[in-house]
């Protein structure tokens, strides 16, 4: 790994010199900004061999650091070498801070403004002006003149998403839509799930995330403009899109820009997620810039009655291939012979099962003992790992069907669990239970419903470094905004959206435990006397949780009531469909406490 890295250093560094520039930024990014990125975008890994969904390095002719968020503190250290990439925390020493104490006068710190969005570019020019540096936009990727077998660009072909999975047309979508961006003439639209969605399209591109590689002007009258690769439209797609929609090649989007500035358009974009690229084109051709957030994010996360229907079926579907897989797993890991990427291509197998699966919607976290407590552990040949009595096995996965996304962790003991382990995991099953019983009224947050994942935990002295859920979209990215519950998030949480409940505990070296169901927000029944109208949640996520590791005396009789409900509704939706040993295990596994 040093070598070669260090030799893609000196290759960079090379041209940066040929380009006169001190630095380059370098974002785990594609120009649609998405966690998931096809090959050829995969610039950060081929530079430094960080494997997390999310990261930044900067490297300069005599420096380079690499910034990662708490979910990949190990991971990173495990992955890249420290000789060449100084660590850093992305939130406690951003960029922005090293950028402030290792740049100086003149300095010209590069960056591709397709891969990078206004809102970073702001800040990061404000950063190196604030040492008299400059932020530098570049026409050409200074890595993509290194990288000699760069893949190519994906070309995979599109398909529509039948109404029948998608519950409104596209045309009554833009209909809606259009109500809520009357006092601007046109809005930029950039991320390939809002495109998506808008449009009832599916795309095959990144891996896991069925979205459309896309993007889309949609003025206040006319038809829309999609700019995507003409390969990649099917006749079928074409027809489909025709009434709404015309098609263009994405270099023509610049021409497309430049007319909004020509008839002095008022145009609305998202800058946290719109590349700077795009906003700096707008400026140049004279249009008026508003910003705001993506008018899609919204009505594409409260999903409507086809799209809940559509997961409660595809959590049900899911549900049977994961507790098949959880009985397997109990009979199988005590032998001592299963790796953990053995275990993901078993899970997998179960999920394929069903005739349904259309992708995973994430790699498989297969974790462990010490790798369970990295909580986004990526599993390869090297790290490849047996499991082991009396050790803790983490497992996060997911899949996509055509009728919704899933995502599931399940943590289970192969074994005997130590008193500490059974705490920990009580405490973390506690604070699940809480978020999941919640009532809250209209307006709350999920930073405001964080602290009930987190309570148990604290009152130990212990804490997770990740948020507790994220939204999940419909048969979309399994990471889908606007909502999360997290200590910080301010997005009210409305009927319709769909969250992770996921809290955690990672003992470094040792173990990690993490239980994660999908929940979905809906109106909660009134409360005789009650004055304000209230929502909670809907567990949809249906399979057992392993009561192994529970220590029953720390539930309380409310957390033993929800979870012995739980388990009986897991026993009565997923046991039709088992039968044998199978069915047998499941009675057991469900059994009340």
């Amino acid at each position: 790994m040093t070598d070669t890295h260090k030799t893609r250093v000196a290759l960079l560094r090379a041209e940066l010199k040929k380009r006169k520039l001190t630095g380059f930024f370098v974002p785990r990014a594609d120009e649609f900004q998405g966690e998931y990125v096809p090959a050829f975008a995969e610039r950060l890994r081929w530079l430094t061999n960080f494997r997390g969904s999310a990261g930044i390095a900067i490297v300069t002719l005599k420096k380079a650091a690499i910034f990662v968020d708490g979910r990949y503190v190990i991971q990173v250290r495990q992955q890249v070498d420290e000789k060449i990439f100084a660590p850093f925390h992305l939130m406690e020493e951003p960029p922005a801070m090293w950028i402030a104490r290792n740049l100086k006068k003149g300095d010209r710190l590069g960056f591709d403004p397709w891969l990078v969005t206004a809102d970073q570019a702001k800040r990061l020019s404000e950063a190196c002006a604030g040492v008299g540096a400059n932020f530098v936009p570049v026409e050409t990727n200074p890595i993509d003149a290194v990288w000699n077998d760069q893949p190519a660009r994906p070309s995979a072909q599109l398909a529509t998403q039948p109404t029948q999975f998608a519950g409104r047309t596209a045309a009554e979508k833009i209909k809606d839509l259009r109500k809520g961006i009357g006092s601007v003439d046109a809005v930029v639209l950039t991320q390939p799930d809002s495109v998506s969605w808008l449009f009832n399209l599916r795309g095959f591109d990144v891996p896991h995330t069925p979205v459309a590689a896309a993007y889309a002007i949609l003025p206040a009258k006319g038809k829309a403009q999609i700019f995507i690769a003409p390969e990649k439209l099917t006749e079928e797609v074409m027809a489909h899109l025709r009434s709404n929609a015309t098609t263009h090649a994405p270099k023509q989007i610049g021409a497309a820009l430049k007319a909004l500035g020509r008839a002095k358009a008022r145009v609305l974009i998202d800058p946290a997620w719109t590349p700077e690229r795009i906003r700096e084109l707008l400026v140049k051709a004279k249009a008026t810039v508003v910003t705001g957030p993506d008018p899609v994010m919204l009505p594409k996360a409260r999903k409507n009655r086809t799209e809940q229907e559509g997961a409660r079926s595809a959590q049900k579907r899911d549900g049977v291939a994961v507790s098949r897989f959880l009985f397997w797993l109990e009979k199988e890991a005590p032998k001592g012979s299963l790796s953990e990427l053995e275990v993901a291509a078993r899970l997998k197998a179960f999920r394929e099962a069903t005739g349904e699966l259309r992708d995973l919607s994430f790699e498989t976290i297969p974790a462990s003992g010490p790798h369970a407590a990295i909580p986004h552990y990526h599993a390869t040949e090297e790290s490849n790992r047996k499991l082991a009595r009396n050790e803790i096995f983490l497992i996060d996965s997911g899949a996509q069907y055509i009728d919704g996304t899933t995502d599931i962790t399940r943590t289970v003991i192969v074994g005997t669990p130590t008193p500490e382990m059974k705490d920990r995991f009580t405490r973390v099953l506690k604070g699940m239970i809480g978020l999941s019983l919640a009532r809250f009224p209209k307006g709350t947050t999920g930073s405001q419903l964080d602290i009930l994942a987190r309570q148990h935990l604290w009152s130990a002295g212990l804490d997770f470094d990740h948020g507790t859920g994220h939204g999940v979209g419909a048969y979309l990215s399994v990471h889908e905004g606007p909502a999360r519950i997290n200590k910080s998030d301010r997005t009210p949480l409305e009927a319709g959206m769909i969250l992770s409940n996921e809290p955690g505990f990672y003992k470094q070296g040792d173990y990690g435990i993490r239980i994660e169901n999908l929940v979905m927000v809906h109106e909660a029944k009134p409360v005789s006397g009650g004055e304000r109208p209230m929502l909670g949640f809907e567990t949809l996520t249906l399979a057992p949780i392993d009561q192994r590791l529970i220590d029953v005396g720390l539930l309380s009789e409310v957390e033993r009531q929800w979870l012995d409900a739980y388990h009986a509704r897991v026993l009565k939706e997923v046991g039709d469909y088992l039968e044998g040993d199978e069915l047998v295990w499941l009675n057991r596994a469900c059994a009340p406490l």
